[in-house]
């Protein structure tokens, strides 16, 4: 799924109706975001944590400073190893990796849905095969 498309789920799931127009800049086609108060918005997890904020639901980035921290740590994670790795074998080891850290927690952070929730799930859904959707 494009960055674009992404941020426009995350929108609506947030319950923003703005409907923001994304351009996207280089080779690896990085989400960019005009905004109407100042300079554009660079990059997925940047933009997505603005629309958090813009939705007034900051919890998703994490309330204790530790979770914070987690937060961005799987956001990162999200862009440095999801994104651009299509090889079977590079998502078989993410796949696996995800596995075993998710083994004895409900989501990313331990007990709290986050933003890097969200992205994950939309970061890895594409390689999930059509016959396992349901």
């Amino acid at each position: 799924m494009a960055a674009a498309a992404e941020l426009t789920l995350l929108e609506k799931s947030l319950g923003l109706s703005k409907g923001n127009k994304y351009s996207a800049q280089g080779e690896r086609q990085i989400p960019v975001l005009q905004t109407n108060n100042g300079p554009s918005l660079t990059g997925l997890t940047t933009i997505a944590a603005h629309l958090v904020k813009q939705a007034n639901k900051e919890y998703l980035l994490g309330s204790t400073a530790e979770e914070k921290a987690v937060v961005q740590q799987w956001l990162e994670y999200r862009v440095t190893r999801v994104d651009g790795h299509s090889s079977k074998d590079d998502i078989h080891t993410v796949l696996k990796d995800l596995n075993s850290y998710l083994e004895d927690k409900v989501y990313l952070t331990g007990y709290n849905f986050t933003l890097a929730d969200i992205l994950l799930y939309y970061g890895l859904h594409r390689f999930i095969p059509r016959s396992l959707d349901v």
